[in-house]
């Protein structure tokens, strides 16, 4: 009887055993799957909009990063009540971070920011694609705003030089920012960009710092080259001041709707527009698109000369012949025509 009693015990204390190595075992499996690190080439992001899936957030995190464990996550995302704490968003995930590390980033909001570029913008319609590809902010909602007149005003512009509020350049912003942020965000860089410097600068030649922005939207549709920024600078600021109509194609194409035109013809230079320069003296009523940061210091900083005339030169290089006489200029025109001519360009 107390051989059996021994047995049975031996037997109790090896299930014991099994039993205990077999917890051991569970755990030390749960612990490296929960702190098993995620192993990344390089970082990566995902992005978490207005709805706020947190099933998508999953889906992210497993084809983007390789989550170690669809399951423990889960289970650690309900323990850290995660699940109704998703915040909207663009979150790195790294090399080594952990699934705890990775909830806690994404629970807090700890987003990382992206740089936000926009250059060589021609329209608004241009602008809002170019920004809603980078950011959560959609592209009509956008372009609604900036075509609305009230809104311009509140930032002290209107409905032509609204545009002239976003200088082209690299902003470090957060992926969800609101249409009302990025506005507001702008207005601040448009007026850290126009110092008491470049203020002083505009003011020597006569000109505001939206109306330089509108020249130098010109000059830029103008040269291929930006090396020949400061001298159409220069030309077009000595018709100013000489009183004569600016007489540019790019804002005729502007007018007319067509940026694609190789050849400006009598019927182009007729048309009705503000911003027909060979019809209107001055300035157009705003920028004929988003001028670079190039172009504005070339209107705050043009070459002194006294060319009046330019003309493409005949070798359609894309560079220019520039005239002080009228008579000068007319054999410039002629030779480039003959070129366009002799191209079939019509």
């Amino acid at each position: 009887m107390e051989q059996v009693k021994k047995k049975r015990n031996k037997i109790l204390l090896l299930i014991i055993g099994i039993l205990l190595l077999a917890f051991i075992a569970a755990g030390i499996y749960l612990y490296n799957t929960v702190f098993q690190p995620f192993s990344l080439v390089e970082t990566t992001y995902i992005h978490i909009d207005r709805e706020k899936n947190y099933e998508e957030v999953i889906r992210q995190l497993k084809e983007k990063a390789g989550l170690p464990s669809e399951k423990i996550f889960r289970l650690l995302a309900e323990r850290m009540n995660y699940p109704t704490m998703v915040k909207t968003g663009r979150y790195a995930i790294e090399d080594g971070m952990t699934m705890p590390d990775v909830i806690r980033r994404l629970r807090s909001g700890n987003q990382a920011p992206v740089n936000l570029t926009f250059n060589n913008m021609r329209t608004r319609e241009n602008l809002a694609g170019r920004i809603s590809q980078q950011l959560m902010v959609d592209s009509l909602s956008l372009l609604n705003v900036l075509d609305d007149p009230t809104n311009a005003e509140k930032f002290g512009f209107d409905e032509y030089t609204f545009i002239a509020m976003f200088i082209p350049n690299t902003y470090e912003v957060y992926w969800d920012m609101s249409i009302d942020n990025l506005l507001n965000r702008m207005k601040r860089e448009y007026d850290l960009f126009w110092n008491e410097g470049r203020k002083e600068k505009a003011g020597k030649i006569g000109l505001m710092p939206v109306q330089v922005s509108t020249l130098a939207s010109i000059v830029e549709e103008e040269a291929t080259y930006t090396d020949e920024y400061p001298i159409v600078a220069g030309l077009y600021l000595n018709r100013l001041n000489r009183g004569m109509r600016l007489e540019a194609d790019p804002t005729v194409k502007f007018a007319v709707g067509d940026f694609a035109l190789r050849r400006i013809l009598f019927r182009h230079l007729e048309v009705e527009s503000p911003y027909n320069t060979y019809k209107n003296s001055g300035l157009p009523p705003g920028p004929i698109r988003i001028p670079s940061i190039q172009a504005i210091e070339a209107i705050l900083s043009p070459q002194q000369h006294r060319y009046l005339f330019m003309c493409a030169k005949d070798d359609l290089s894309g560079r220019h012949n520039f005239a002080t006489t009228h008579a000068e200029h007319a054999r410039n025109a002629a030779a480039y025509q003959r070129a366009l001519n002799t191209r079939g360009i019509y």
